[in-house]
């Protein structure tokens, strides 16, 4: 079994799709190993997110991530990352495919619901972020 990082992003958070997004992970066969809410700081989201850090968009998502609550979780499944991915959709919202998770509870290509690691090395960094053993 392989490890991914998840996170409810604030916009769905404040829209309260916690739990539908949750149900989601579960009925698609992921097993949350570990999970908690907290509302990042400014400290917190820019370490997370350093290596957007020369990108136009970092403040906006900075501001974005610290604006409310987010819920992390670590999800295990068989290729756990791909399946996540395919789970989640694709990272604009307007174009995920109908019935993803981005699709259903997103927005737009900033305000699209959901974070997921990108690859498994990735997500054992990730991981260690925000879930220290």
């Amino acid at each position: 079994m392989k490890n991914t990082l998840a996170i409810i992003k604030p916009d769905a958070m404040k829209k309260g799709y916690k739990d539908d997004i949750r149900n989601e992970i579960k009925k698609n066969g992921f097993v949350i190993v570990e999970e908690k809410t907290l509302h990042m700081t400014n400290t917190h989201a820019e370490g997370f997110y350093a290596i957007h850090k020369d990108k136009p968009f970092f403040g906006e998502l900075i501001e974005f991530m610290t604006s409310h609550e987010s819920h992390i979780m670590k999800l295990e499944k068989e290729n756990a990352v791909v399946e996540w991915r395919n789970l989640m959709g694709a990272t604009d919202s307007k174009k995920a495919e109908p019935g993803t998770i981005r699709a259903t509870y997103g927005t737009d290509i900033s305000m699209n619901a959901t974070h997921g690691s990108d690859s498994d090395e990735n997500a054992q960094i990730e991981i260690k972020y925000f879930f220290h053993d």
